[in-house]
């Protein structure tokens, strides 16, 4: 399984309760829907630890991919590519990180 690692701070100006409210009802209700996923969470960074710093990215999200082969022909969807343009409007140039757990 695949885990794509999600790291993002909004765009200058963009409404925090906007995108959440719109993280909530559209993007991960979509993306879960998806068969190719085995999970999809989105969390907002409240800071680092063992530090008053603020965190260097407002969001992350943990999207579980079951099949890599799969999600991209779903992502390829005329659905998948309406939220992907409406993320990419409130995201500022986020960081999709591939990973595999060192576990198997």
């Amino acid at each position: 399984m695949t885990t794509i690692i999600v790291l993002f701070n909004l765009k200058d100006g963009t409404d925090r309760a906007v995108y959440e409210n719109w993280a909530r009802e559209t993007d991960l209700k979509t993306v879960r829907g998806l068969s190719s996923i085995a999970g999809f969470e989105v969390f907002r960074a409240n800071g680092l630890l063992g530090s008053d710093d603020p965190s260097p990215y407002e969001y992350v999200e943990i999207i579980s991919v079951g099949d890599m082969a799969k999600f991209g022909e779903e992502v390829g969807t005329d659905v998948m590519q309406k939220v992907a343009g409406e993320f990419q409007g409130f995201a500022d140039n986020p960081m999709f990180i591939l990973t595999d757990n060192i576990e198997g």
